[in-house]
């Protein structure tokens, strides 16, 4: 498997997240009509698209994406290797609540949250998890 490559594309998925919250940053709702619409549509509850949410989140991300990235070249030392395994267990979370999502508890199967859920959020998060514990078990070889 080649690592690297599983690494900067998992930092890739990071970044373009990064950036649709920098977009979101600027007022803009796209793809939605409205905040309240984008809010529910992303996270399946309100909350604020502002600075003070959206700044640490882009943050967050950005670090994400660079320890993964390092990671996966073999650098970046323990800390990297912390914030990629960070990374694994994190979308590993976030993948199991959309399990229970899609099975029908807490997401109405009538909104666009649900359906982004079950074809785009999910699987996307299965996929990080894997390849960020992949990148984080990764022992200097540049293949496994």
């Amino acid at each position: 498997m080649n690592i690297p490559r599983l690494g900067a594309l998992t930092a890739s998925v990071l970044l373009t997240d990064a950036a649709a919250h920098l977009y979101w940053l600027t007022g803009r709702t796209w793809p939605a009509g409205d905040v309240s619409s984008l809010s529910l549509a992303v996270l399946n509850f309100e909350v604020p698209f502002t600075p003070r949410v959206l700044v640490p989140l882009v943050a967050v991300l950005g670090a994400g994406a660079a320890a993964v990235l390092v990671c996966s070249r073999g650098r970046g030392g323990l800390p990297a290797r912390l914030v990629t395994a960070a990374v694994a267990a994190g979308t590993l979370v976030r993948a199991a609540a959309g399990l229970v999502w899609i099975a029908g508890v807490g997401a109405d199967t009538g909104t666009p949250f649900y359906w982004l859920n079950l074809f785009l959020y999910t699987p996307v998060c299965v996929f990080m998890a894997t390849a960020a514990a992949l990148v984080a078990s990764r022992r200097g070889s540049r293949r496994l």
